[in-house]
């Protein structure tokens, strides 16, 4: 079911009211309980936090042309259990209904974050997008008020890239869907990093770019510039869809080798 649907199933006549009244708890995970969080939480000197809000066309409007809603990772891990999907449904909610709220709850939040780094000699790096692909630099003071925080996130817009400050690094999101091949030829004008989902493993070159393992640690893959991060399938993506597009890439390397 596709995104949409799900949260539309989801709403109540009271809109964020299920927020307040049932899931009332902090908008930034910063306890690595996102499982991709907790692993690049390894890579030293960073503390990593993160923002999962449920996938939707409007949350992510590079989507349905690359084919990737359906088969998304909000369907994997962590997000298969109700309480999880429930959660990230009511902070999707609070941001579509009480958007100055949810600002003003996020910068508290990322202020609060910011110390306890400091406290314990870390360095804060903040992921808003887990799921979503919204341009956060629009509503947020990175550059000033959040000057000691490093943004890393990935996106579906080409246009975004190279317009964030200098704290908000983005990594593009490639697909191989057909309808998705003009913000592809955007994105690889740029010298921004390009994630690649792949299929039975990763290849050494994509598209004249060298590919390297993506699946290690978030943080390094920002700063990694006219390189493709080759991460694998997992979830509902590791099998082609029966119909429709297909984001993931099939290893050239292994087709090459058994044609």
């Amino acid at each position: 079911m596709p995104g949409d649907m799900r949260l539309s199933a989801y709403r109540s006549p009271t809109g964020c009211a299920q927020w307040e009244n049932d899931f009332m708890r902090m908008l930034l995970d910063t306890r690595g309980g996102n499982t991709k969080l907790a692993k690049t939480n390894r890579a030293a000197p960073f503390r990593y936090a993160g923002l999962s809000l449920y996938p939707t066309n409007e949350l992510c409007p590079g989507a349905k042309a690359a084919g990737c809603l359906d088969t998304c990772l909000s369907e994997a891990g962590r997000g298969t259990f109700p309480n999880v999907r429930s959660g990230r449904m009511a902070k999707t909610e609070y941001w579509l209904n009480e958007r100055p709220a949810f600002i003003a709850q996020l910068r508290r939040e990322l202020h609060n974050f910011a110390k306890t780094c400091a406290r314990s000699g870390a360095r804060p790096a903040v992921r808003l997008n887990v799921l979503s692909d919204i341009p956060f630099e629009r509503h947020i003071d990175m550059a000033g008020e959040f000057a000691g925080i490093q943004f890393i996130d990935y996106t579906k817009l080409a246009a975004r890239l190279d317009k964030t400050p200098e704290n908000y690094q983005l990594i593009f999101s490639y697909s191989g869907s057909p309808k998705f091949a003009n913000q592809n030829r955007k994105a690889f004008r740029t010298n921004a990093p390009i994630a690649v989902v792949f299929r039975h493993g990763l290849p050494r070159v994509f598209k004249s770019r060298p590919v390297i393992d993506g699946d290690r640690d978030d943080i390094a893959n920002a700063f990694t510039p006219g390189c493709v991060i080759g991460l694998r399938a997992k979830g509902p993506a590791v099998h082609p869809p029966a119909a429709g597009p297909d984001f993931v890439v099939n290893n050239p390397d292994v087709i090459g080798a058994a044609s």
